[in-house]
């Protein structure tokens, strides 16, 4: 294919993934998919490998290299099957993080030439808490396992399967609700390809898919060959010096690079560990933000890459380790140290640490005479100023993409109040140019409830680079009755009615010595 066909086909599957993510937003029950877009979408070839993707959430996506091969490796795919999985040690994330999977059939094929990918978190799926976003030891604890099971067989929905999941989550009616969005998302996306297969010719699509990755795999090489040679080590602790430490060596010869991340901690009896598939989010994530936009993002990008992970590690956990937040943490920290080590490579590339935290915060409980509630929601922070300018306030960075959500939406589905919702002035890291600020968000519960923690820095600060200071950690705080006290990094508290919880989240840091 010459470049300018290339490039009509990239948009085209792109803009098939972004109307897939339209259709689950608009159709989706809960506030954290519909306002929050926690969710993301992508297309894979036939063997799994991803072609295109929406612009959604870089630790969902990540993995979508891994879970569709997974499904087509282990099960027998027809034309109408959707595939449902949120088993991280299979392709998923976490627990709440729930895949649909759908097979695309062109032209009267016996193996399908496409898939069309649709992953949501899910405000609720069992577990030890609501929100299933607690600091347990086992993945047991963490709700609800899903292993690859067809909850669509050739284009009948399997009641059973649905009213197991169901049967295991706090609000049903909102995850039913949320389910079926999903299911209508793949359904838009499986549509939309066969139609394009209709106008250009199914094989000319599958050309378009290969030639992509190609593109990309191109691209990646020419960028590797133009960063120096060499092995470049960087370290950093999970939150505090006594906190499990992640170590890497990025190693770059010629065009293809190493990621090894040997030496780093084993994995722990705590919700903070990350599988195979975050881990490679998390690479292919820095790798990508070296790239050039235009750069299709694909699997392509990953054919240069060797990838070492030591097992049971933190970055390489194994069942049944609980994983929930190193979805969300723990991803964090593996971009900051995969961006400390390339800074001494593109030193020219490379910004300070961002918040380095999600600043998970889930509520749930029961309002009089009515069915339970759950809500969860992550907070933005600073982030890191880089070599042209100065970081930007209050925005979620890195490993996620989402919105916060508005405080009109969860004062008026949840027995919550928002009392402050403002800028953290004075928390990004000092510089030539300025870390981005912190938030500060508090709420007062209408209702006695549970409250579920899972944030990171909050010992250490997002480090700063080239001269530049550290942005401020993070601050949990309980108000009850007048008198503030201070909540733990990852935990849960029962709270009365009256309460005030406020989440102060981290600043950027900074870039370069100050003038």
């Amino acid at each position: 294919m010459n470049p300018i066909e290339i490039e009509v086909f990239r948009h085209r599957f792109q803009s098939i993934a972004e109307e897939m993510g339209v259709v689950l937003r608009r159709a989706a029950f809960s506030a954290n998919i519909k306002e929050r877009l926690d969710f993301s979408c992508a297309i894979t070839d036939a063997n799994g490998f991803m072609v295109a993707q929406a612009a959604h959430i870089p630790v969902h996506l990540g993995s979508c290299h891994l879970v569709a091969r997974h499904i087509i490796k282990h099960m027998e795919l027809e034309p109408g099957d959707v595939v449902c999985l949120n088993d991280p040690f299979t392709g998923g994330t976490h627990l709440p993080d729930v895949t649909f999977f759908m097979p695309v059939f062109l032209a009267e094929e016996k193996r399908a030439s496409f898939g069309v990918i649709s992953r949501a978190h899910h405000a609720d799926i069992g577990g030890g808490v609501p929100g299933s976003m607690g600091d347990f030891d086992e993945i047991y604890k963490e709700g609800l396992i899903v292993p690859a099971v067809k909850l669509v067989s050739q284009g009948h929905v399997n009641d059973d399967i649905f009213n197991i999941i169901l049967a295991n989550v706090r609000t049903p009616k909102e995850r039913r609700g949320d389910l079926l969005a999903q299911l209508a998302s793949v359904r838009r996306g499986a549509d939309r390809l066969s139609e394009t297969a209709i106008r250009y010719t199914a094989k000319t699509l599958r050309d378009a898919g290969d030639a992509l990755m190609d593109r990309s795999e191109r691209a990646m090489r020419n960028l590797l060959q133009n960063i120096p040679d060499g092995r470049y080590l960087a370290a950093d602790f999970l939150d505090g010096n006594h906190s499990p430490e992640i170590k890497v060596a990025v190693e770059i010869t010629g065009d293809a690079v190493v990621v090894d991340f040997t030496g780093t901690s084993d994995s722990v009896a705590s919700a903070v560990n990350a599988h195979e598939a975050i881990t490679l989010s998390c690479v292919f994530y820095a790798l990508r933000c070296l790239a050039i936009e235009e750069l299709p993002t694909n699997s392509g990008i990953l054919r240069p890459l060797t990838l070492s992970l030591p097992r049971r590690s933190l970055v390489g956990a194994e069942s049944p380790a609980a994983v929930a937040a190193g979805n969300v943490e723990t991803s964090q920290r593996i971009v900051d140290v995969l961006f400390a080590a390339l800074a001494q490579a593109v030193p020219e590339l490379i910004p300070a640490a961002s918040q380095g935290t999600m600043n998970n915060i889930s509520f749930g409980g029961r309002v009089a005479g009515s069915e339970l509630f759950t809500y969860f929601e992550t907070l933005a922070g600073g982030v890191g100023a880089g070599p042209r300018g100065p970081g930007s306030s209050g925005l979620h960075s890195h490993m996620t993409n989402t919105r916060n959500t508005p405080i009109e939406a969860i004062e008026m589905a949840y027995p919550l109040r928002v009392c402050r919702y403002e800028l953290r002035q004075g928390s990004g890291g000092a510089g030539a140019h300025a870390g981005g600020e912190g938030i500060v968000r508090e709420y007062e519960v209408l209702v006695p409830m549970t409250l579920s923690l899972l944030t990171t820095r909050r010992s250490q600060p997002p480090w700063g680079l080239q001269g530049g200071g550290c942005g401020a950690v993070g601050i949990n705080t309980l108000i009850r009755n007048g008198s503030e006290e201070s909540l733990p990094a990852c935990g849960s508290v029962q709270l009365r009615v009256g309460d005030r919880v406020r989440v102060t989240t981290p600043g950027g840091g900074g870039f370069g010595a100050s003038r």
